[in-house]
């Protein structure tokens, strides 16, 4: 799995956990959590990352947020794509700010944060989807958790964020099984 496909699905995950825990993640908490997963400080500036890109790029977690907690792969695909026709995603070479030439996924040099975000993390997941012919990724399972994850090890699908959240809903699981009833 290559670089270019992991780091915006990682970007995704943590930007849509951190929406779905604060539905009015404050601008410049967005704008700290992209710079954490490779921006330039420089293009997340109050007049780059506007108030109105930060709202449209929630709205933007949001939506995709939706297709990390669907479970049926033929529904995510199918939302996949009517995402990245939406944003108008093509690829494209890019290279800008001293870079050196990358792919990007967007209408242009002018698309929108939340355009950009939606498509770079559309393709993302359908490249995944069509190297894994699944889904990598889920919704915790645990009881009160519901966090978002990317499953991109080898074995059988994750079921569970992290190894504490599978441990407490199979020692739960254990404890509704022992427990004993009222007649005996």
């Amino acid at each position: 799995m290559s670089a270019p496909v992991i780091q915006p699905a990682h970007r995704l995950v943590e930007l849509a956990n951190a929406v779905r825990a604060d539905p009015a993640l404050p601008r410049a908490e967005l704008a700290a959590l992209l710079v954490r997963h490779g921006e330039r400080p420089a293009d997340v500036r109050r007049d780059r990352l506007t108030e109105a890109d930060a709202a449209a790029l929630r709205a933007a977690a949001g939506r995709l947020a939706d297709v990390l907690a669907e479970p049926d792969t033929d529904r995510a695909a199918e939302a996949l794509n009517a995402l990245l026709a939406e944003c108008g995603a093509r690829p494209r070479l890019s290279r800008h700010d001293g870079q050196r030439w990358h792919l990007h996924v967007d209408r242009g040099e002018d698309a929108s944060w939340a355009d950009w975000f939606t498509a770079s993390s559309a393709h993302a997941l359908a490249q995944l989807l069509s190297e894994r012919g699944g889904l990598a990724w889920g919704a915790c399972a645990a009881p009160a958790c519901g966090r978002l994850f990317l499953a991109l090890g080898p074995g059988s699908r994750r079921r569970h964020c992290s190894p504490g959240c599978a441990n407490r809903a199979r020692v739960a699981a254990h404890r509704r099984r022992h427990r004993p009833t009222p007649d005996g």
